[in-house]
């Protein structure tokens, strides 16, 4: 059973990945029509691409320091967790389908998650 101070890591690290994620998908949408040379200067021109790199950096602080508090092969299957959040801002934030397919293997996933790193 993870203890309160690994939870708050785990949590940490999940919002961290989930907006370090939506912030490179927010930052590869707005390329527009541009392509090659023009298209990555853009890139590079987006808040959101510093800011989903900032939240990587962060991310893996908090991904070390949770795996130091945690056996390994708890914290790689409750850090499978992150798929939801990530799917779910998807579809919040940039109207992504979730089929019925995806949604049976977030519930899966959740269970899972649930059983690893609390069910003792």
């Amino acid at each position: 059973m993870m203890s309160a101070g690994a939870t708050s890591l785990w949590l940490a690290n999940l919002v961290c990945d989930t907006a370090g994620q939506l912030s490179f998908k927010a930052a590869s949408s707005g390329g527009g029509d541009l392509a090659g040379a023009a298209r990555w200067m853009r890139l590079a021109r987006s808040p959101f691409l510093w800011i989903g790199l900032a939240a990587f950096v962060l991310e893996l602080v908090f991904w070390l320091s949770f795996l130091s508090q945690v056996p390994l092969g708890m914290g790689v299957l409750v850090g499978s967790a992150n798929i939801i959040a990530v799917l779910a801002g998807g579809h919040i934030l940039f109207r992504e389908r979730v089929t019925k397919s995806r949604l049976l293997a977030l519930v899966m996933i959740g269970a899972g998650v649930a059983l690893v790193g609390w069910g003792g």
